[in-house]
């Protein structure tokens, strides 16, 4: 195992609820076993590149209903072809090459699945997207 591999698989949390089963696709084994823990691990970057987002489209996010605030997070997820790349890539940049060559594979519907977990994770922390959050972030 070389070093980059060893530190990348050493720093993702562990998933316990990740279930991992015979039946299971292949595309379903690498969103809980490299997905989910990567995507665990870059929550906080995921979080203050929405905030950032958010300050760059104005702010009109803080003006919205929440309904409209987890609608304004799934258009911006699937439509902003530039905040979509930015946040793959931040998933991407942690595989290993091994893993890397699995994703090419099936890139399409894997980022299907990342970029749904990615939106899942925001939505679930839409709370921190308050205006009164934003400055205790910084």
């Amino acid at each position: 195992m070389d070093t980059r591999h060893a530190l990348l698989s050493n720093i993702r949390p562990e998933i316990p609820n990740s279930v991992i089963h015979e039946g299971m696709s292949a595309d379903e084994r690498f969103q809980n076993l490299v997905l989910r823990p990567i995507i665990k691990f870059q929550n906080d970057l995921f979080i203050a590149v929405f905030r950032n987002y958010i300050t760059k489209h104005k702010s009109v996010f803080h003006d919205l209903s929440l309904d409209k605030r987890i609608v304004y997070i799934e258009n911006a997820i699937q439509k902003d072809m530039k905040l979509r790349n930015a946040m793959k890539g931040m998933v991407i940049g942690l595989f290993t090459v091994e893993e890397y060559a699995i994703y090419i594979k099936n890139s399409s519907a894997l980022n299907k699945r990342m970029m749904n977990i990615v939106k899942q994770r925001l939505i679930s922390n839409i709370q921190l997207f308050e205006k009164s959050q934003f400055l205790t972030a910084v």
